[in-house]
C-alpha cells in the first residue's frame, strides 16, 4: 500500500487514487485495466453524480401536469436506463479527455501520477481511440431521444471541452464542472417535453451550486500539490472559509431546487406532492451533516464526504418518485 499512497504506478497495474479492491481488478482481464482506469469504472461515484440531475429532471418533468389514467406522473423507465448508460459512457469519455489534457499535471501530483497516461501504460493514441469509442456510445444513446434533446445534448460538449483548462486560468474550475455535470437537469426535461421550461433551468442552476460544493470538498485532497504545480480551485480559494462557503452553496442549491418544485405545477392538481418537499428537507439535513463533519485537512474524510453526495441524489430522486405515486393514488380534488 505504501507505493500506492505515494502515487507510484505499482507492479500490479493499480492506481493510487482508486480502491485497491474493486470489480475492475476482480472481474476484468488485466489488459483492460488501463482503459477502465481512464474511464474511472473503478470509481463509480463520478457517473453517479453525473446521473442524478438527469434522473431528477426525468422524474420532475412528468409532474408538470396532473396525473390521470393515462399519465401517471412517473418517469419513463426506458429514459432512466438510457441516462444510466449515457452517464457511464460520457463520464468515461470526459475523464479520458481530461487525462489527455492534464497528462503533465498528473505526472506532478502524487495522487494521479500512477494513472495510465502519466505512468505510460497507455499511449496518447490509444487513449484518443478509447475516447472516440466512448463518445460514440454516448451519441448512440442521445439518438434515442427527440430532436430538441439531441441538439441540446450536443451543445453540452462545449462545457466539457473547456472544463480541463479552467484550473489554469481561474479559481473556479468547479463552476466549469458544474456547468457540465449538471446538464442532465436540462436533458431530463427536454427528453419528456421536447422543450425547456423554468423548472428545468432552476434545477440546472441548483445542480451547479451542488456540484461546486461537493467538488470543493473533493479538491481539498490535492490542495498542497495543486499549489506546487499552479493548479487553481475553489478549495484553495475558500481555504479556511470553506465551511461558510459550502453553507452558502448548498443553501443556494436547496433554494433553487425548492423553486423548481414550486414552479413545476402550472395547472391545478399538478406539481410535486409533499414527499418531494419532505425529501428536500431530508437532503438539507444530509448536506448540513457534510458541512459540520468536514475536516479540510483530512484527505480520506474529504473523499468520504464527497462520495456521500450520491446519498443526497437518492433522497431527492425517491422523493420525486413517491411524490408521483402519492399524486396518482390521492389525486387533488379540482374545483
Amino acid at each position: 500500500m505504501s507505493n500506492l499512497k505515494s502515487g507510484y504506478a505499482d507492479r500490479t497495474g493499480r492506481v493510487a487514487d482508486a480502491p485497491v479492491y474493486n470489480w475492475v481488478y476482480r472481474w476484468l482481464p488485466r489488459a483492460i485495466w488501463p482503459y477502465a482506469q481512464l474511464a474511472r469504472w473503478d470509481r463509480p461515484i463520478g457517473w453517479q453524480l453525473l446521473l442524478w440531475p438527469c434522473w431528477w429532471s426525468a422524474a420532475l418533468a412528468p409532474q408538470a401536469v396532473a396525473p390521470s389514467a393515462v399519465h401517471t406522473g412517473l418517469p419513463s423507465l426506458w429514459h432512466l436506463f438510457l441516462f444510466l448508460i449515457g452517464a457511464v459512457a460520457m463520464r468515461g469519455a470526459g475523464c479520458t479527455y481530461n487525462d489527455l489534457v492534464d497528462q503533465k499535471i498528473d505526472q506532478a501530483v502524487a495522487r494521479t501520477r500512477s494513472r495510465p497516461l502519466p505512468s505510460g501504460r497507455v499511449t496518447r493514441l490509444q487513449a484518443k481511440l478509447f475516447l472516440v469509442i466512448q463518445a460514440l456510445v454516448g451519441f448512440l444513446v442521445l439518438l434515442q431521444f427527440n430532436i430538441f434533446a439531441i441538439v441540446l445534448g450536443i451543445a453540452s460538449l462545449a462545457t466539457v471541452a473547456i472544463y480541463p483548462f479552467l484550473k489554469r486560468f481561474t479559481d473556479w474550475p468547479q463552476l466549469g464542472l458544474g456547468l457540465a455535470f449538471s446538464w442532465g437537469a436540462l436533458m431530463g426535461w427536454a427528453t419528456h417535453w421536447a422543450a425547456l421550461a423554468v423548472p428545468a433551468l432552476l434545477l440546472y442552476a441548483g445542480s451547479i451550486l451542488w456540484t461546486i460544493g461537493y467538488d470543493t470538498i473533493y479538491a481539498h485532497q490535492d490542495k498542497e500539490d495543486d499549489a506546487l504545480v499552479g493548479v487553481r480551485s475553489t478549495a484553495r480559494l475558500f481555504g479556511d472559509k470553506t465551511k461558510p462557503a459550502l453553507l452558502a452553496l448548498y443553501a443556494g442549491a436547496l433554494g433553487l431546487f425548492l423553486l423548481a418544485f414550486m414552479t413545476t405545477g402550472t395547472v391545478p392538481g399538478a406539481g410535486p406532492a409533499w414527499p418531494a418537499y419532505a425529501a428536500l428537507a431530508a437532503g438539507a439535513g444530509q448536506m448540513l451533516w457534510q458541512i459540520v463533519s468536514l475536516d479540510i485537512d483530512d484527505a480520506d474524510q474529504c473523499l468520504a464526504l464527497f462520495k456521500s453526495n450520491t446519498l443526497f441524489g437518492w433522497i431527492l430522486f425517491f422523493g420525486l418518485i413517491f411524490s408521483a405515486l402519492w399524486s396518482l393514488s390521492f389525486p387533488a380534488i379540482l374545483p
